[in-house]
Parts: C-alpha cells; sequence; structure tokens
C-alpha cells in the first residue's frame, strides 16, 4: 500500500481510466443545473442523466470524473460517525451501453491492487454480490482470482430506484483489521457489507442491464450501462492510516487551524470538542463549494441548508470558545487543500469570505439575543423542575429572535432537556394559517381568462417604433360578455387588429393615452393595458363617444409617458450590468418595476450594498448615459443570444426566437419590452434608496430624467435651508458648522453626566445611611430614583468602593417596568451568598427574572406594584442562607 495524499488519489484515478480510453469530465456545479429534481449534485452519475436516459448521446461512452457532491440527509451524523459527510468527493468510471462487467471489475481491481497504481494488499480485499448474479461472482472468482471466503452474496446488492433502469450492484470493502472491530465475535454484523467499523466499503459498481416497468416486472435494458463510485475520503483515510475520514489530509488542516482560533482546546483530547472540530471542518468545506457555485444563505431550499450548516458550525465554535465570526478566516485553508484539481475556492476567496462572515456576524446578533432568553428559559424550567421545552416557546425563539429549531433543540439535549417539537410544528401551522387569511384575494383578470380563453383574434404589437396608427376594433368586451357596441361612459375591454400601446409586461407598465376618429376627436381614454389568455394587447377603455366593431379608429399612446418609462427601463439594464460590475456576477435579478416616475430593481445578494458601492453604481450608469451609447434590438434564436452572453430576465418564459437588447457593448439583455434609441434620451440618473426585501433578495429604488433634476432641486433647497439654521454662509460650510454643534453638545453631555453623577453620589448618602444587619452579614436595599440602569450601576460602584455593606439591593420602576441590582461583596461570596442566587430569589416578585456573577446581577420585571416586597424579602434570604 502506498503513502498517497488525497490530490495524488483523485489525479491518479484520472489517469487510470483515461488510459482506458475514458473521457475526462470536469466536476460541474453542486447546483443542478436544468435538473429540478435535484436541491443538491448528490452523486457523479447525477450530471451524466441526460446520457443514462438517451436525451442525449456522448461524444464517447466512456467517461471518468471526480465530482464533488453534497447530501444532508444525515447532518445530525457529522462529526459522531467516522464517515458522514456534508461535502464529499465521489470518483466515478461509467459506460453509456459499451463495456460492462468484466471491464468494470477487472479495472476496479487492477487499480485498488497494482503497483503502478493504489497497491492495496488482495488478501484485504472482499466483495459483496447479489445472490442471483452468478455472472459478477464467476468475474470475481475468475478473472480477478479471489477465493470464494472473499465473495459474500447479499440480497442488498441490487440497486433500484423504482420505475426506469436498474440492476445488480457489487460493493468492495477493505479490511482495516481487528482494531477497528467494536463488535463481538457472534455479533451477525461482525463480516463484510455488515454494519460494523472493520470492513470499509470504498467502491460499488452498478450493473444497470434492466428496466425496471410500472407493473413491478424487469426486462433487459437494450443497451446496459456501467456507474461505479469510490468514495475519495473513504480511500484516502485507508492511504494514510487514519482512523476516520477526518484525520486525513482533507480535513485535518482545517482542524489544526481551528485549533488557534479556539480557547486552547486540542483535537484528540476530549470527544465532544471532536466532535465540534470535525463538523466545523465538514460544514465549512460544503458551504465554500456552495457558495462558490452560486448558491447564497436564505431561509428556504439550497440557502436554508447552507444557513443552517454555518449557523450549526457557528454554535460548535461557541462550545470550542470562540465567541466571534471566524469561519471566513479558514476558506483559504479550505482552497489550498482542493487548489490542484478545485481552484474556483482561491479564485472566488474573496467573495466566499464575505458571504461567509456576514452571515456569521448576523447568526452572532442572532445567538446573543437567542441565547439569553433560551439560558434563562432554561434556568426557569430547571427551577421549576420540569424537562421539556414547550412548542410555543421554541417557536417563540425561531419567530422572534430567528433562532434556529434544531439549535434550540440540540442546545435543550446538552441541557438534558427534551423538546415538544410536534407542538413547534403546531405553532408553525397557526402561523402559515394566519399570514394566509391576511393575504388579498383579488384577482385581477378572474373574469379575463373565462372570456377570452377561446378567442383567436390576432392583434399585432407595433409600438417599438410607433406610438400613432390607425387600427380597426376587432372585440369589445364588459365584465361579463362580448358586445358588439360601447356607450359612451362605459368602461370596457378592447382588442384592436395592430396596436402601438405596450400591455404590462416583464416588469413595465403599460402604456396610457387616446382612441380617435377619423378627424382627429377623442372617442376613447386607454387607462391600461393587459395580456389576454391567448396574448392579445386587451385595452381597458373609458368611452367617450360610442364606437361599434369593425370601427377604423387611431391609437395614440401618450409619448410623454412613454419616454419616462422608456427611460427607466433601459435605466434598469444598466443598472443590472453596473451591479454585477460592482458586486460580483453573482448580483443577478430577481424582478424589475418600470414606471413612469420611478424604477424598483431587486437583486441577489448577500448583504447590504455600501454607500461607497451605491455611489459606484450610480456614477458608472451615469457615465453610459453621457457615453451616448446607442440601444439596438435583434431578434434570433434563444442560442445565439445566449452566445451573445445575453442576461436573462428574472421570471421570464422564452421561446426559440428572441429579443435582445444592447446598450453599445456595456449591456445585453434578453428584453421584449420598449427602450431609448440613444442612452444620452436617460439623461440623468439618481438611486434614493436600497434595501432588503427577504433572505438573500435587496432592492433599489432609483428616478431617471426630470425626476432626477427635480429631486436634486429639492435636496439642494433642503441644505440651504439647513445652512441658513446653522448658521453657514454657503452650502459647503455645513459640515463644519454641524461638526461644530456636535462637539458642542458632546460637551454639554458631559457636564450634564458629571451633575448626575454629584446628585447620584448626594442621593447615596442618604441611602446608605440604612444599614441592618442580619447574622453579622450587613444589608443595604433601597428604592432609588434615578434615570436609568447606568445610574443605578453608579450607585452600586460608590457602594463597593466605599465597602458600604455586605450585601447591596437596589430598585427602580419607571414607565411601568422595575429593574433590580444586586451586589455582594468578596467575603461574603466565600460564606455561599451570590448576587446571582438572590436576584433569582427576589425577580419572580416583580414579575420578571435575570441573572449575572456572583459579585452582582440584575433583573427587569413588569410589576412595579412588587418591589416593595422584593426588597423586604433580602433580609429573609440572606437570613435563611447564611
Amino acid at each position: 500500500m502506498k503513502q498517497l495524499t488525497s490530490n495524488q488519489v483523485r489525479q491518479m484515478f484520472l489517469d487510470f481510466f483515461e488510459g482506458k480510453g475514458h473521457k475526462v469530465e470536469p466536476s460541474t456545479s453542486l447546483v443542478p443545473f436544468e435538473d429540478p429534481t435535484l436541491l443538491w449534485i448528490n452523486s457523479g452519475v447525477a450530471t451524466l442523466k441526460k446520457y443514462f436516459d438517451g436525451s442525449v448521446i456522448p461524444d464517447n461512452p466512456r467517461i471518468v470524473n471526480a465530482q464533488k457532491s453534497i447530501r444532508t440527509n444525515d447532518i445530525e451524523n457529522v462529526g459522531k460517525t467516522a464517515r458522514h459527510h456534508t461535502l464529499f468527493e465521489m470518483l466515478g468510471n461509467f459506460s453509456i451501453g459499451e463495456y460492462f462487467k468484466e471491464e468494470a471489475i477487472v479495472w476496479a481491481w487492477e487499480f485498488l491492487t497494482s503497483d503502478k497504481w493504489l497497491a492495496l494488499d488482495p488478501e484485504k480485499l472482499y466483495v459483496t454480490v447479489y445472490p442471483e448474479d452468478k455472472e459478477a461472482a464467476k468475474l470475481w472468482r475468475d478473472k480477478v482470482g479471489l477465493r470464494d471466503d472473499h465473495i459474500i452474496e447479499i440480497e442488498d446488492n441490487f440497486w433500484d430506484i423504482g420505475v426506469g433502469p436498474s440492476g445488480p450492484d457489487s460493493e468492495i470493502f477493505y479490511d482495516r483489521g481487528e482494531k477497528f472491530n467494536h463488535l463481538s465475535k457472534d455479533d451477525p454484523e461482525n463480516y463484510p457489507g455488515g454494519e460494523n467499523e472493520r470492513w470499509l466499503e470504498i467502491w460499488n459498481l452498478v450493473f444497470s442491464e434492466f428496466n425496471h416497468k410500472e407493473n413491478g416486472t424487469y426486462e433487459p435494458l437494450p443497451n446496459k450501462n456501467i456507474d461505479t463510485g469510490m468514495g475519495l475520503e473513504r480511500v484516502v483515510s485507508i492511504l494514510q492510516d487514519a482512523p476516520t475520514n477526518f484525520e486525513t489530509d482533507l480535513f485535518m488542516p482545517i482542524i489544526r487551524e481551528t485549533e488557534k482560533l479556539s480557547q486552547n482546546k486540542s483535537y484528540g483530547i476530549n470527544k465532544q470538542d471532536d466532535i465540534s472540530f470535525k463538523v466545523i471542518a465538514d460544514h465549512l468545506r460544503a458551504v465554500s463549494f456552495a457558495i462558490g457555485d452560486g448558491a447564497l444563505p436564505s431561509n428556504e431550499g439550497r440557502g436554508y441548508v447552507l444557513r443552517r450548516l454555518l449557523r450549526r458550525a457557528v454554535m460548535h465554535g461557541k462550545k470550542l470558545g470562540i465567541d466571534e465570526a471566524f469561519m471566513f478566516k479558514l476558506v483559504p485553508v479550505v482552497g489550498n487543500i482542493m487548489d490542484s484539481f478545485y481552484p474556483e475556492i482561491l479564485e472566488q476567496q474573496a467573495f466566499i469570505e464575505k458571504v461567509i462572515k456576514n452571515e456569521e456576524e448576523r447568526f452572532h446578533e442572532t445567538i446573543n439575543d437567542g441565547l439569553s432568553i433560551l439560558n434563562q428559559l432554561i434556568s426557569e424550567l430547571k427551577i421549576a423542575g420540569e424537562n421539556k421545552i414547550t412548542g410555543k416557546d421554541i417557536f417563540k425563539l425561531y419567530d422572534t429572535f430567528g433562532f434556529p429549531v434544531e439549535l434550540t433543540e440540540e442546545y435543550a439535549e446538552d441541557e438534558g432537556l427534551s423538546v415538544d417539537h410536534e407542538g413547534f410544528i403546531k405553532e408553525m401551522g397557526a402561523q402559515r394559517d394566519r399570514a394566509r387569511s391576511a393575504r388579498s384575494d383579488g384577482k385581477s383578470m378572474g373574469v379575463q381568462t373565462k372570456l377570452f380563453s377561446d378567442l383567436a383574434v390576432d392583434s399585432i404589437f407595433i409600438g417599438y417604433d410607433q406610438t400613432l396608427v390607425e387600427a380597426r376594433l376587432e372585440v369589445i368586451a364588459t365584465d361579463e360578455e362580448l358586445v358588439e357596441t360601447a356607450k359612451a361612459g362605459e368602461k370596457v375591454r378592447m382588442i384592436f387588429n395592430q396596436t402601438p400601446f405596450y400591455a404590462e409586461m416583464g416588469g413595465q407598465i403599460a402604456d396610457k393615452g387616446l382612441l380617435l376618429d377619423s378627424d382627429g376627436n377623442t372617442i376613447g381614454k386607454v387607462i391600461d393595458v393587459k395580456r389576454a389568455p391567448a396574448g392579445q394587447s386587451l385595452h381597458i377603455v373609458e368611452v367617450l363617444s360610442d364606437v361599434l366593431v369593425g370601427q377604423t379608429m387611431k391609437l395614440a399612446v401618450d409619448k410623454s409617458l412613454r419616454n419616462k418609462i422608456t427611460r427607466n427601463h433601459t435605466a434598469t439594464h444598466l443598472l443590472h450590468r453596473a451591479l454585477k460590475d460592482v458586486l460580483g456576477e453573482h448580483a443577478n435579478q430577481a424582478g424589475s418595476l418600470v414606471m413612469a416616475d420611478y424604477l424598483r430593481f431587486d437583486f441577489t445578494h448577500f448583504g447590504q450594498a455600501t454607500q461607497a458601492e451605491l455611489d459606484e453604481m450610480e456614477h458608472k450608469v451615469n457615465e453610459k448615459i453621457w457615453e451616448s451609447l446607442e440601444i439596438k434590438t435583434i431578434e434570433t434564436t434563444i442560442d445565439v443570444a445566449r452566445e451573445m452572453g445575453a442576461m436573462a430576465l428574472f421570471g421570464e418564459k422564452y421561446g426559440n426566437e428572441v429579443r435582445v437588447v444592447s446598450a453599445g457593448d456595456y449591456s445585453i439583455e434578453l428584453c421584449g419590452g420598449v427602450h431609448v434609441n440613444n442612452t444620452d434620451e436617460i439623461g440623468l440618473f439618481k438611486i434614493l434608496s436600497e434595501s432588503g426585501i427577504g433572505a438573500g433578495v435587496r432592492r433599489i429604488e432609483a428616478i431617471t430624467s426630470e425626476a432626477a433634476f427635480h429631486y436634486l432641486q429639492t435636496q439642494e433647497r433642503r441644505l440651504k435651508t439647513i445652512a441658513s439654521l446653522v448658521k453657514a454662509q454657503q452650502i459647503k460650510d455645513v459640515e463644519r458648522k454641524i461638526q461644530q454643534l456636535q462637539l458642542e453638545l458632546k460637551e454639554t453631555q458631559k457636564e450634564n453626566e458629571s451633575l448626575q453623577s454629584k446628585l447620584a453620589n448626594e442621593q447615596a448618602s442618604d441611602i446608605f445611611d440604612e444599614i441592618q444587619t442580619v447574622n453579622g452579614i450587613s444589608i443595604v436595599t433601597a428604592q432609588v430614583d434615578v434615570k436609568d440602569v447606568s445610574q443605578l450601576r453608579q450607585l452600586a460602584d460608590h457602594w463597593k468602593q466605599k465597602a458600604i455593606s455586605n450585601v447591596l439591593v437596589l430598585g427602580f420602576s419607571k414607565g411601568g417596568k422595575v429593574n433590580l441590582l444586586t451586589a455582594i461583596d468578596q467575603e461574603t461570596i466565600k460564606k455561599g451568598l451570590t448576587a446571582g442566587n438572590l436576584i433569582k430569589e427576589i425577580a419572580p416578585l416583580v414579575g420578571g427574572g435575570g441573572g449575572g456573577r456572583p459579585d452582582m446581577a440584575q433583573a427587569g420585571g413588569k410589576n412595579p406594584a412588587g418591589l416593595t416586597d422584593a426588597l423586604q424579602e433580602v433580609a429573609d434570604w440572606v437570613g435563611n442562607n447564611s
């Protein structure tokens, strides 16, 4: 057996099968492409489905790959077992209807045992076969030379996922020796293929030779396929003589770097710490690769998986004493380990680090709030003798503080508590019901669908370059029926044989305008335009004069309104490109709204765009406006458009023929909307705001042209008013004057704080005069008149400096709320009395709870009437505990 690195093993596998005539397929993205059946790429064969199902014929029927994969069905077992991972690598060789069992078996054996390759000891290799697959057993025996006691028949060795291709499989196991055997000699699982640690499965060869039919029968496939997989992590653990997959060069550099970040924790000393180190190393690999492939943390789908992995790792970091964002610092370690085959981690290092750091910092805020509440809840349950966290409390932590339910459950388990998971599910269901009932039931085209579904009238949009055309009225409809005549005063829907009016679509609002008779008189107002079910433009018209089906009239689009809309629409295209230039290619459009007075653009991004980034985007868009780029449109095939690099719009469904809109060489997008002829028509672009509208989705609102000019005028007037208020001679002096005023305010606040401190000291002299003694322990208790908790602590500091008494309890109420502070000196703490225990005793009397250190603790409550009782309780508590 050779001593090899993981990079060497991976490359040797690819080289071996390339030498056998296989084409090396690169590892593809973890995010499946055009495969909605998968959340992640979860195996080597998952990327080759198009070849196995016959929809695409490969150039070479022999394929080999090393494919990164993610499986998340056993997240809870990661770190607790030797081989569970979220991200792993599958080395696979495949035959699409060409070679079959003999070659697959012989080549697998050659790669594993040949001195040129892995050089594993043949005596330590065992195989399992399907009992009815006599051919495979014979090949292992006659072609490879395995003894019968190294060939084990197992009924489960049949790969079958229901209707479709299926077949027997043969697994290869490596005997790691008695030192890995934790089972008794007579245990039924103590054999190659059983649930044990001694015989490690390293390779699975699937012989896909049957078609599983819907009636449950099997028939031979016309083309038999080979699908094999060898787990890189497992093979490397053998070659590097590692107890588990984690002690290999794929994980140990991450673990060692994590040790440096922890609070004096070392791997291999403590089982619970080891689990945390393993979870961090495993989850970091998964999220680094997934983010590099375009997935972002969110609250659903893939994003939720990433968020869950990151948060689990952060929680395990806290168990190692890491109380700050740290995962992002480990990304380059992953990149260096994998760089020889996966350079994308180091290539995208800055982006991956930024996403992870942003998510970590957000979660640390959640942890601080959520853990405080959870710890208080656990403490109260234990005091009350309860051993279960209710579903309602779990839901409150989740809904109010964003604390993940699985982390609540893990934390509870660590504290010896059970959880009411079913109760949590019930609370979640109730929330969904409330959300559903709050939604609007409005249906914008509820009647239209029935009325126009069978209407086959042709209507052509010719408004890209025309705003006034003559057209024939083909259809008039009320809300209930098609009619021949529309009377003055009615509001109806109309379809014309051709129209310059743009129907609302792709984020662009509809045109408005007029209907004119042959003399130029207005006979109707077009107030909106929708798309009918069959695609016609459906004009919503306020009728001013009677009109008839078949009548010819002029359709006049409101040119002023159209110009405003087209300026904003073209600006969204420039903004989309600028977003990618500034934030990165991951910033994809996630919706838009193009109005006459403003534009709205939604995009995917992991955090808030900084003001500097927004300024840069704004500047880039204005640069392209001032460069006077010509807007060109062409109609072509979807394939040609993609070759041109055209960006597709969010939610759009494209046929084979598409419209490509380009602004010079800067922006190229698929778009059916209406645009300006040249970017200089936009005039000016101004971003108004940037905000978050959902997990991983941000929104920019902006204006152009005269709206931008009027906005800047308004801002200038406001600045002039501010200049007058702060007595600045000119606008440019405003900043300096405000800084001067801030400095003066700061000095005034210092004087106020000094006065408040003096008042507190004067109050303290009155408070600390009244001292009572219980069992030789001196006590001061008082209800004080202070502004806030800060002043309460000032009094406690004065008490400590002057050594007034052994025990101090102060309280005040304000606005229906109560605050309590307890303090105990070191001499009394040694007698077993602590401020934390005291606060827990008296806080319930004011309807609250709290905690703190042995020498000082605080609590809040909502029952001011109980403050007197709480202070009186102190003497009894001291007497009972001293």
